[in-house]
């Protein structure tokens, strides 16, 4: 009854204690983190671009960007291709698509994690707010953060099996094992959040 008293019109609000007040604030210190996240995305965006650059190269005929390339997808203990061959071509693109797979979660521990845990950027209503942002929170983020995991350990598990004769055999099945616990856990942690936000629904219906 008190809290509804004070938050009836014209009563004073209460004042924050100055610790938890000082407290609260602290969440800035988060800042700094999410700024160097955004200086990794430069380095991904710069290594996307040196890697497609010597992709096109390699293809118009530039010897220097061909001898990089086949130095990028030659896997130690498989054979050296001699010239661009399509597996070859689609190693590079498949990095390109990690690569892009990782700049993706880091947007989405830059984006989603300033707007949990620091402060709304308000862009409710701004035509280029992600769908996702609107009903974002913790849940939803490790959820998201999961299948993104997920996305891209199996782009690292198509490019182990397309030079599956340079992997012995213990080594396919460990990188498998890996990807399976990353599916399990993300199934894990999505079952989890259904179960919380069930029990929340409920308890809000009582």
């Amino acid at each position: 009854m008190e809290d509804m008293e004070n938050n009836l019109p014209g009563r004073p609000i209460k004042r924050t204690h100055p610790i938890a007040q000082f407290l609260f604030l602290t969440r800035w210190l988060q800042l700094p983190l999410y700024l160097g996240l955004v200086l990794a995305q430069c380095i991904y965006v710069f290594h996307f671009w040196v890697e497609l650059v010597d992709l096109i190269g390699a293809v118009m005929g530039n010897q220097s960007a061909l001898q990089h390339i086949l130095d990028t997808v030659t896997i130690k203990g498989a054979d050296r291709p001699e010239k661009l061959t399509e597996t070859a071509i689609m190693l590079v693109v498949l990095g390109l698509i990690d690569v892009v797979m990782i700049s993706n979660l880091l947007i989405m521990v830059i984006i989603g994690g300033y707007e949990t845990f620091v402060s709304r950027m308000n862009l409710e209503g701004h035509p280029d707010q992600p769908e996702w942002l609107s009903h974002v929170n913790a849940s939803v983020l490790k959820v998201k953060l999961a299948t993104a995991i997920i996305g891209i350990s199996s782009i690292h598990l198509l490019k182990t099996f397309i030079n599956a004769s340079a992997y012995d055999e213990k080594t396919l099945i460990a990188q498998t094992g890996i990807h399976m616990a990353f599916l399990l856990s993300a199934m894990a942690i999505a079952y989890c959040d259904r179960l919380i936000s069930q029990t929340g629904q409920q308890s809000g219906g009582h």
